[in-house]
């Protein structure tokens, strides 16, 4: 570990972040296990996870939006829509106030792959969150959201660093 851990919050501290580790392992090889699946690669997966929450929060991605958020360029971004365009996972539509702008949305075949495969998944979760208060369960949610926000801090000043490292080595 990177650091002592001497006192009782010390210690908890670490728990949390390794049960934080193990989850995100094992929801990386639940994922993984979907893509294997249904012929999809990581970036797909990455993808079809933004275009699902971007619905959710009633805000869909754009290809632009999609490719920033998946760090991609945009010729990468035509291809990977395209291939999930064929597989039947997603669609584009276009916005009814602007015909340019075009919107990605979860196509119903995809859905469909999607629930059938996580339903037990959300049984589960259900399950667990049922032992827990409002109370806690907002604690909870209050807590997930602060380490999702560093975590996304943190993965964006590493695309900086990478980003950079090379004119840094030219600049020697």
């Amino acid at each position: 570990m990177y650091r002592r851990r001497d006192t009782h919050r010390e210690r908890l501290v670490a728990e949390i972040a390794a049960e934080l580790r193990r989850y995100s392992v094992d929801a990386q090889h639940i994922g993984h296990g979907f893509a294997g699946l249904h012929g999809l690669n990581a970036t797909d997966l990455q993808a079809l996870i933004a275009v699902m929450d971007a619905e959710r929060f009633g805000q869909p991605i754009t290809p632009g939006g999609l490719g920033e958020q998946l760090n991609l360029s945009s010729g990468s971004v035509t291809a990977l829509i395209d291939r999930l365009e064929r597989g039947g996972h997603i669609r584009r539509d276009r916005d009814t106030a602007d015909r340019r702008k075009v919107f990605l949305r979860y196509a119903e075949r995809g859905a469909a792959l999607a629930m059938d495969f996580f339903r037990p998944l959300g049984r589960r979760t259900d399950e667990v969150m049922a032992d827990f208060s409002d109370d806690e369960l907002a604690v909870v949610h209050r807590f997930l959201s602060a380490m999702t926000t560093s975590m996304g801090e943190h993965r964006d000043a590493v695309r900086r660093a990478a980003r950079d490292e090379p004119a840094r080595r030219a600049n020697g």
